[in-house]
């Protein structure tokens, strides 16, 4: 679900927080992707008719390896370089929303039998997209073959987008491509959505800031949390009554949510019995997340081509020509990618002797890809 309602919110309150932006943007950029978030999105779409996916001969659903298959292309003859974050084990506390989940998915697979005895096929699109489930294997599947493209992988220990937040906070990755808004909320410096939307390429990548964000709304990132958990958040429920624009009207005039609590008309609105807000305020602020670059293994490499055509070809059925030419296109960009970071190699000797760090924001980008000066005598390493 993610923050309900939050994208209009900071789209009514806090537009020059968000931008859009061409997909050609992020050339160069190093970005972390939630995995789980785009595997769901390829099972929705890519190569549906109706109820059915994609599947090979055996029958197994394969929607989900050719849309990341071509997806991950795609960004990567973009220039970008791709890490896909994989969710580890849920916290506790949000148990209670995956069994709301569950619930909806097998009140959907209901409706759906109905649809089809009725014949209603707009009814059956509808329900069938109810009823995907994300499972192990199409998350196992994913991860094999984005490492046999030479992609990295993590497997976070706990929230995928607590970890590529994290990610991005100690500057490993420039940004976090996800369709739910929670990474801002994880504290994620830049988060962008539709990087990974499969059903077209003119939808433009929505970025936002969370520092605009924060000036903008004139909230401190502590009382920006507290507005994500009373719009409605993965890990509790929300007060009935209270929507985004309340939440925010609320957060600015009294600070916390103890202190909305200690104010509230309680009788206009129900506070949930045992409220664990204070829980889910410490799981966005304090997320399970490893922090070890060495264990984290960033690394890009070159792409296995007998392992690809083994896993896709003979054990998926993908189509032998189209998976080498996929390969040809995927050994073709990751050189592209790496002659475009030249510059990295060629360091500048600094004026004193302390090392100057910069950090990587749009504008040094833009600086590095148009000051040829800074070209020849060694332009800064970017992310």
């Amino acid at each position: 679900m993610g923050i309900k309602g939050l994208t209009k919110l900071l789209a009514d309150n806090a537009p020059k927080a968000m931008r859009e932006q061409k997909f050609e943007t992020y050339f160069g950029r190093k970005i972390a992707i939630d995995a789980s978030m785009s595997i769901y999105q390829f099972l929705i779409v890519v190569g549906r008719s109706g109820t059915e996916m994609l599947t090979n001969e055996a029958g197994e659903v394969t929607s989900h390896l050719q849309g990341m298959f071509s997806r991950t292309i795609r960004l990567l003859e973009a220039g970008m370089k791709p890490v896909y974050v994989f969710d580890g084990k849920p916290p506790d506390l949000k148990k209670q929303e995956l069994a709301k989940r569950y619930s909806k998915r097998a009140d959907a697979t209901e409706d759906l039998e109905e649809a089809k005895e009725a014949g209603d096929k707009e009814a059956i699109e509808k329900f069938s997209k109810r009823t995907v489930k994300v499972t192990k294997q199409h998350n196992d599947d994913c991860k094999r073959l984005l490492r046999l493209m030479g992609v990295p992988v993590i497997e976070a220990p706990s929230e995928a987008e607590a970890q590529c937040a994290a990610l991005c906070k100690s500057g490993q990755v420039y940004g976090v491509a996800s369709e739910d808004m929670d990474s801002l909320t994880f504290g994620a410096p830049r988060f962008l959505r539709h990087l990974m939307d499969p059903s077209s390429r003119k939808v433009p990548v929505m970025e936002f800031e969370i520092a605009k964000i924060l000036e903008e709304l004139n909230l401190t990132m502590d009382q920006f949390i507290d507005l994500c958990i009373l719009s409605g958040c993965d890990y509790c429920d929300s007060i009935r009554g209270i929507g985004g624009m309340t939440a925010l009207k609320l957060i600015r005039q009294h600070g916390s949510i103890e202190n909305i609590l200690e104010n509230i008309n309680k009788e206009r609105f129900q506070i949930p019995d045992d409220w664990p807000y204070q829980e889910a305020r410490r799981l966005f602020k304090e997320p399970l997340v490893c922090t070890d670059e060495e264990q984290l293994e960033i690394k890009w490499t070159a792409p296995d081509e007998e392992g690809l055509v083994t896993f896709l070809v003979n054990e998926n059925g993908f189509n032998s020509d189209r998976v080498t030419k996929a390969i040809e296109k995927i050994k073709a960009a990751k050189n592209k990618s790496t002659q475009g970071r030249l510059e990295s190699f060629f360091k500048p000797v600094p004026n004193t002797s302390a090392p100057i760090k910069r950090k990587e924001t749009p504008e040094n980008a833009a600086k590095g890809n148009t000051n040829k000066k800074s070209k020849a005598g060694g332009g800064k390493k970017r992310k």
